[in-house]
């Protein structure tokens, strides 16, 4: 049994029911994986969310019901601490990672997750465990 990360493009295609993602997440409960998210995939969704998602107040409740069935990992200080090591190390090796991005591989690391994404280029972190999506 492992624990998944999700990154942010895998809960929001799920929530638009798009490239399969839900059928996929299901297929890993039901082989009985968690599924997680952090701070971060929830601030990326909100601020993703179109006026309209907004609006729709069943949408809005669709949106919550999934982080909340999500197993939620915090950015513990030493998540922090690596997610910032890590830009830095990238940066100086003329890597230029995402924020967001490399705090979700800091939290990761820091709890010896999987990530799940199809963005693989957007984690290049060495020691980072990911379970490669295909885009389409």
């Amino acid at each position: 049994m492992a624990t998944y990360l999700l990154d942010t493009c895998v809960i929001i295609d799920a929530l638009n029911n798009k490239r399969n993602r839900p059928g996929l997440l299901l297929d890993l409960l039901n082989a009985g994986h968690l599924l997680a998210c952090c701070p971060i995939n929830v601030t990326e969704v909100y601020t993703g969310l179109r006026p309209r998602e907004e609006k729709a107040a069943s949408e809005e409740k669709a949106t919550e019901e999934f982080l909340a069935s999500l197993q939620y990992y915090p950015i513990s200080r030493t998540a922090a601490r690596l997610a910032g090591l890590l830009k830095r190390d990238y940066a100086r090796k003329g890597v230029t990672l995402n924020l967001g991005d490399v705090t979700i591989a800091a939290v990761a690391l820091d709890n010896k997750l999987t990530l799940l994404t199809d963005n693989l280029e957007d984690f290049p972190v060495e020691g980072l465990l990911l379970f490669p999506l295909p885009k389409n």
